[in-house]
């Protein structure tokens, strides 16, 4: 079964094509993919302005469908199903993809199925080398999105908790503002920080003794009080220190990526897991990465990533995540509908999964 996958929630335009019948191939399954990222169009503006991002997604897919199709050396009638973002996300730019791939598959006369953005990060490390078998926990960290999952199966997920406030991903886009860094912040923030001292400054680390919840508010008031209060670290300033600059980034980092451990360790200990899985945007943070695995090597426990090309939002993990549904035979009618909020643990459960990491090897009839 070849998916043409379709991700258009925020300021990425991702299409790709899955292939269930060469998952035993290097590029597990993944046939091609295309990613156009709008980051250079709102950075004028330090983060994404909606309509701008809307308007962009429809100027964008049809040339990058046309680009996918001569990548892969395929027909649009060689597709065998479609599977586009339905939610969460921003209502306008779900709504290009949503229209363009259901169009798209009334007039090949083939089926189309809406995917919940987080259930792609999610399942896209299954399409790794060395998929992780379920149970497992999951971290799924983005600029919209903190939560841990308990993962039994696909579509049996737990919240196990999330941010009450700010996503981990939009604090890192806040504090590289206030440090005079361009959109997006997380990259930047880490670059900064590569010549800083982690511990040059203590920073809060909110809720870590409350359950599992996460809350990055507090962090963001943090830090922009140290900056008001340190010299030096006004990048306008004519004191302007990078040095302090770069402290104060890699402080902010640890403290970030300190609270995710810990939590994700908490997580694991709590349901008796032994297997986590990280997914979005921030898990290519290095820092993250180091701590995650010197900290779960302590607990006999092991750390599971998507592939570098997965980690941020793309079509290959919309069509992974479709092609597990469709084959279990879901899909949607012809209406269109999206869903801006979404809970993952409102998803139906899929019997007999067919993931990745159970059938490498076995084959796969599509």
């Amino acid at each position: 079964m070849k998916v043409l996958g379709l991700e258009t929630s925020c300021d990425e335009t991702g299409l790709a094509i899955f292939d269930s019948e060469q998952i035993d191939s290097p590029n597990q399954g993944l046939v091609g993919q295309v990613l156009y990222s709008q980051i250079e169009l709102h950075a004028t503006y330090g983060g994404v302005v909606p309509e701008l991002a809307s308007r962009d997604h429809i100027r964008k897919l049809v040339p990058l469908f046309h680009e996918l199709l001569e990548q892969c050396q395929l027909s649009k009638t060689d597709i065998d199903a479609i599977a586009y973002t339905k939610g969460p996300g921003l209502i306008g730019a779900l709504m290009t993809g949503a229209l363009f791939g259901r169009s798209l598959a009334f007039g090949l006369g083939i089926p189309a199925i809406g995917v919940h953005h987080m259930e792609g990060h999610l399942l896209a490390p299954l399409m790794g080398a060395n998929p992780p078998d379920f149970p497992f926990v999951s971290l799924l960290v983005s600029g919209g999105h903190t939560m841990l999952v308990a993962a039994r199966g696909v579509g049996q997920y737990e919240i196990l908790g999330e941010s009450i406030d700010d996503a981990a991903g939009e604090c890192f886009d806040k504090a590289a503002k206030m440090l005079g860094l361009p959109y997006p912040g997380g990259p930047n923030i880490a670059k900064l920080a590569e010549t800083g001292d982690p511990n040059a400054y203590e920073l809060p680390r909110p809720m870590l003794h409350k359950g599992l919840d996460f809350s990055f508010s507090g962090m963001k008031t943090a830090v922009h009080n140290l900056i008001k209060d340190t010299d030096g670290s006004d990048l306008a300033g004519d004191n302007s220190n990078d040095q302090v600059r770069a402290d104060i980034a890699a402080s902010f980092q640890h403290a970030v990526v300190d609270t995710l451990v810990k939590k994700c360790v908490k997580a694991l200990k709590q349901t008796n897991m032994r297997r986590l899985v990280i997914a979005g945007g921030v898990s290519a943070n290095t820092h993250l990465r180091e701590m995650l695995t010197r900290e779960l090597g302590k607990i006999q426990a092991t750390v599971h990533y998507a592939p570098p090309a997965l980690c941020t939002d793309n079509g290959a993990m919309i069509a992974y995540a479709g092609f597990e549904r469709l084959v279990a035979g879901q899909a949607d009618d012809l209406s269109v509908s999206c869903v801006p909020r979404w809970n993952i643990d409102e998803l139906p459960a899929v019997s007999g999964s067919v993931a990745i990491a159970e059938q490498r090897g076995n084959g796969c009839s599509g």
